[in-house]
């Protein structure tokens, strides 16, 4: 599924519009360049569930946000150089079983936590983003938008 984006406010529309269909272990991806709207879209997915305090975990790495269904919002820019990524995601113990978990900047070795997930990858080589939403696994089956 492909949609356009042209505003910040669109963005967080979007990531609205994805937190309805959320239950506690599901697994998103989002992935596209500096600037794209990464974290604007995963402040969308939080207001959804009543989370209002989102920003950009770049220097924390994740950040765990309380709520009756609770967010884990990683950032693995800075791991993607490391020398073993996949060490580093595992030692961040998350609980995925439990909570919506959004990983921004996420690869293989974020893929590898959860084999349903949606990935989702903004173009933004335009000025209107291009947002591709890949929904993989049986319980993303009958996911539409």
């Amino acid at each position: 599924m492909s949609i356009e984006v042209a505003t910040a406010d669109e963005m967080f529309n979007l990531g609205l519009s994805i937190s309805k269909y959320l239950k506690a272990g599901d697994f998103i991806l989002v992935n596209g360049p500096l600037g794209a709207g990464k974290t604007v879209l995963a402040q969308g997915i939080g207001a959804g569930l009543g989370i209002t305090d989102i920003t950009s975990p770049t220097f924390v790495i994740s950040r765990v946000h309380k709520a009756a269904l609770p967010m884990i919002h990683v950032d693995a820019y800075r791991l993607i150089d490391t020398e073993n990524p996949n060490l580093y995601l595992d030692d961040l113990d998350l609980d995925l079983e439990n909570s919506i978990t959004v990983i921004e900047w996420g690869g293989a070795e974020s893929a590898r936590l959860n084999e349903e997930r949606l990935e989702i990858t903004i173009d933004r080589s335009n000025d209107i983003r291009q947002v591709a939403i890949n929904a993989i696994g049986p319980r993303w089956i009958d996911f539409s938008l």
